[in-house]
């Protein structure tokens, strides 16, 4: 295996040929990350576009259980964080299902204001087929979502304690523990190396390896 050092600009161009060759009529794309999940995300929109094909973003800080659930053990809990703050049945059944086989293509574009803690009351939308629904966020990988392309930005343990806000450092052993048990860079179908945002690297995996 050998990283390929790769412009932000050609890497996004990349991912949208990789999303637009494949032949089914909703393509559900995951944004894998500790940070900058957002920007790659949101920088594929107008290539897909473009391509022919209508977006969908959605964010999964939009998906996540109520204050009363996700702090029931602690505000700070890394434990929690790696495992159940993400509201993954609602993920499913509001944005992932509805993009599947036999699909409405309906999709719920927020259930929940974690800042506010309140539902966001938003309605569901039609993407229209063909279509792409992206969803980028945190630890997404390991959970068996059905999801056609995966993309985990890898960060190495210096570069994540540099990039995570200080009132973020609390959730390190919770990275660490999705590294350790879920091997992200093992499973997802593609791994940018992306300790410098500006200066990303592409895993390119060896044939057979």
């Amino acid at each position: 295996m050998r990283y390929r050092p790769i412009t932000f600009e050609r890497l996004v161009d990349e991912l949208a040929e990789r999303v637009l060759a494949l032949p089914r009529p909703w393509v559900r794309v995951a944004v894998d990350g500790p940070a900058g999940t957002a920007g790659l995300a949101d920088a594929l929109v107008d290539p897909l576009r473009i391509g022919g094909r209508a977006v969908q973003r959605v964010s999964t800080v939009d998906f996540l259980r109520p204050a009363s659930l996700r702090f029931e053990f602690g505000r700070q809990n890394p434990d929690e964080r790696y495992w159940s703050w993400l509201d993954e049945g609602a993920l499913r059944r509001e944005v992932l299902d509805p993009l599947g086989d036999n699909g409405s293509g309906r999709v719920l574009p927020a259930l929940w204001d974690a800042t506010r803690d309140r539902a966001t009351r938003m309605a569901r939308v039609e993407l229209p087929a063909p279509g792409v629904l992206i969803a980028d966020g945190e630890m997404l990988l390991g959970r068996g979502l059905p999801f056609e392309l995966t993309v985990h930005l890898q960060l190495s343990p210096g570069a994540l304690r540099r990039r995570l806000p200080e009132d973020e450092t609390w959730a390190l052993p919770a990275f660490e523990r999705y590294e350790e048990e879920v091997r992200p860079a093992d499973i997802a179908d593609v791994v940018v190396r992306a300790d410098d945002p500006r200066h990303p690297a592409l895993l390119e995996r060896v044939r057979g390896s």
